[in-house]
């Protein structure tokens, strides 16, 4: 373990200390499972110098999974809305750029770091917590920062599925980008989840028929 590694216990503590304070903001009730971590990093592309961004860092656990496979020279951002989480990661993980803020005003947060197109977005924020005004807001900030060929992906726990904001979300999703995927359930989570991948691209011009 290198010295800029954090334990898993002080994630775990800082993210349930935030949860306490603000328990709407953050609307989890554990940090992601290394499993959900690596399943949703896994749309980072192996491009050098792409830029990847991370929406809803939290306790870091997926911004780990995301710099391990981050390409030479590469550029990992993590958006942020909650102040205890964002103090939590720039003392932890010192090599991540953290950028305090709404994912609602992605664009113009990126922009004023010297950013306008990513290669990725990675997600693990509260949907079902959104309006849907919130939801489409978010969604549209994505495409609009995400290149043409770059792959969006967001967890979702399978707790939230019954209720209508998970459907209303899934539909912006479809109506959103053109391919739409869905991997897991990873039970090793608590609770369980899967996690989507969305691309502006569509199957047949990626080549799937």
């Amino acid at each position: 373990m290198s010295a800029e590694t954090v334990y898993p216990d002080g994630d775990t503590r800082s993210f349930l200390s935030a949860i306490m304070r603000n328990p709407y903001q953050l609307g989890a009730i554990a940090p992601s499972s290394k499993a959900v971590a690596r399943l949703a990093a896994s749309v980072v592309p192996d491009t050098p110098g792409a830029v990847v961004v991370e929406l809803g860092a939290g306790g870091g656990v997926i911004s780990d999974a995301i710099r391990d496979r981050l390409p030479p020279g590469g550029r990992q951002l993590a958006v942020e809305l909650n102040g205890d989480m964002v103090r939590h990661l720039r003392r932890s993980r010192p090599w991540l750029e953290v950028v305090e803020g709404d994912a609602g005003e992605l664009a113009e947060l990126l922009r004023r770091v010297g950013v306008t197109q990513v290669d990725a977005v990675i997600c693990s924020l509260p949907w079902t917590l959104f309006q849907e005004r919130q939801q489409r807001r978010v969604l549209d900030e994505v495409s609009a920062v995400l290149t043409p060929a770059g792959t969006f992906s967001t967890v979702i726990t399978l707790t939230v599925m019954p209720f209508r904001r998970f459907w209303r979300f899934r539909e912006l999703l479809d109506s959103t980008f053109a391919t739409v995927d869905t991997a897991g359930p990873v039970w090793r989570n608590v609770p369980p989840a899967l996690v989507f991948s969305a691309s502006k691209v569509s199957l047949r011009a990626r080549g799937g028929g």
